[in-house]
C-alpha cells in the first residue's frame, strides 16, 4: 500500500475500535486518531462525544487540558491515544530522550500528563506509526508512563493495544506482555519478527488486517473530511487530494 493508503487503512481500523465507547478525547498533533475518531461517530454513531484538542468545533472543552485531566479523574472519558519515541513490551512509553536522564540525547517533548492518563482511561490505545527497533524497544531508557502497576496501586486505566503501520497487538494485563492480533496488507510475521525489539506472543497463522470497506472510506471521504480539515487543514489536503485521484 502506499503510505496515503495506509494511513486511510489506519484511520479505519481505530475507528472499529472506538464504536464501543461513548467520549473519546485526542490530544495534540494526532491527525489519524482525530480523523478516526470523527469517522466511528460518523459510522456508528459512537462515540458520543469526540474532543479533540485544538479544535473549536470538536471540542466541548472550555478550559484545554484542565478540563481534560479533570474529566479523565471523573471517570467520563473512556478512550485516548498515547504514542511515544520507545515503547516497549510491557507497554512502557519514553517521552523523554535516548540515553541516561537528564543527559538524554535526543531529548523529545516531555511526558506532560501522559502518565495521569494512563492510569485513568480505561481504553488507551499506543499508537506510533512507525514499527522498527528504534522505536520497539525491549526496555524504554526512561518511563514516562507505565503500562502495568502493581495489584495495591489504584488504577482504573491502561493500554487496550498497539498499533503501528505493520500491525495491531493487544496488551494483556495479567501476562504484561503483548499479543500480535493482526498483520497489516504488505507485511508478514517473518517482518514483524525482525522489526519488533520486544517479545511478543503470536500464532504462526496470524490473519491479515482486514482492510476497510468502500463505504467507510467514502464516509471517510465526505464526511469526516470537513472536520477534520477544520484542526488538521495541511493533513486533510494531503490524505484527500489522494482520495479523489484514487477513488
Amino acid at each position: 500500500m502506499t503510505d496515503i493508503n495506509t494511513k486511510i487503512e489506519l484511520i479505519c481500523f481505530i475507528a472499529n475500535l472506538l464504536k464501543d465507547t461513548n467520549h473519546v478525547a485526542v490530544g495534540a498533533a494526532s491527525p489519524i486518531p482525530g480523523a478516526a475518531a470523527l469517522l466511528a461517530k460518523e459510522v456508528y454513531g459512537s462515540p458520543r462525544h469526540v474532543n479533540i484538542l485544538g479544535s473549536v468545533k470538536n471540542n466541548f472543552f472550555t478550559n484545554g487540558a484542565q478540563e481534560l485531566f479533570d474529566c479523565a479523574a471523573q471517570g467520563r472519558i473512556d478512550a485516548f491515544f498515547l504514542s511515544g519515541g520507545q515503547i516497549d513490551g510491557s507497554a512502557n512509553i519514553n517521552l523523554m530522550g535516548v540515553g541516561d536522564y537528564p543527559t538524554n540525547s535526543p531529548r523529545w517533548s516531555g511526558t506532560f500528563g501522559s502518565a495521569y492518563l494512563y492510569f485513568l482511561i480505561p481504553k488507551v490505545i499506543l499508537f506510533r506509526e512507525e514499527h522498527s527497533r528504534r522505536v520497539l524497544v525491549d526496555k524504554v531508557d526512561f518511563i514516562s508512563a507505565p503500562g502495568a502497576s502493581e495489584d495495591n496501586i489504584y488504577r482504573t486505566g491502561g493500554p487496550y493495544g498497539l498499533l503501528t503501520n505493520k500491525a495491531f497487538f493487544k496488551f494483556n494485563k495479567q501476562t504484561r506482555r503483548f499479543s500480535l492480533q493482526s498483520i497489516h496488507e504488505g507485511s508478514s510475521l517473518e517482518d514483524i519478527l525482525n522489526n519488533t525489539g520486544f517479545s511478543f506472543d503470536y500464532q504462526p497463522n496470524t490473519p491479515q488486517t482486514v482492510l476497510s470497506s468502500q463505504k467507510m472510506r467514502q464516509t471517510l471521504q465526505q464526511n469526516t473530511r470537513p472536520k477534520i480539515e477544520e484542526v488538521y487543514p495541511q493533513f486533510a489536503r494531503t490524505l484527500f487530494a489522494n482520495t479523489e485521484q484514487t477513488s
